[in-house]
């Protein structure tokens, strides 16, 4: 009897990755952190930012984390899955995370994950790849979950659950 096992690619904060058919990509803890999912439907190939900061202005040096922030990760992530084959015309995007998860004020600065989802966002349009679908903002954290074999986006959200988009 063949077992077939699931691989699970697992990603980091401001870390990215990418899975191949058959694959799924998780990655746990997004508070005002943005999952950003890049995915080719027909190669069935998959990738996974874990974006943090929205711009990578706020670098501290020259050499720092492409995958950290939203300006730098997406292109980055596109590089990556260009490398395993996936087509950059045929990129759709499933974005989930960017909530607001502590009150600290009203001050912009102060509002990472709004940012955070902003950022993506034009990131997104400026690339060309269209924003599919997803769970954005509110108070509570995410754990998400990209299958390649049926494209969906699992979301679960502290204490509301599970979606798929």
């Amino acid at each position: 009897m063949d077992v077939f096992i699931k691989e699970v690619v697992r990603v980091g904060i401001a870390d990215m990755n990418v899975v191949g058919p058959g694959g799924t990509i998780r990655t746990i803890g997004l508070g005002s952190c943005v999952g950003v999912v890049l995915y080719d439907e027909m190669k069935r190939i998959a990738g996974l930012l874990h974006v943090m900061l929205p711009n990578s202005e706020l670098a501290k040096s020259t050499d720092f984390n492409k995958a950290k922030f939203a300006n730098t990760g997406v292109p980055a992530l596109i590089d990556a899955l260009e490398a395993k084959g996936a087509r950059t015309s045929a990129l759709r995007a499933k974005i989930a995370g960017g909530a607001q998860m502590f009150q600290l004020g009203s001050n912009e600065s102060f509002r990472i994950g709004h940012r955070n989802i902003e950022a993506v966002k034009e990131e997104l349009k400026r690339c060309r790849i269209p924003l599919i679908a997803e769970d954005t903002g509110g108070t509570n954290g995410r754990t998400i979950e990209f299958d390649t074999e049926t494209s969906i986006l699992h979301v679960r959200t502290v204490n509301k659950g599970n979606q798929e988009l």
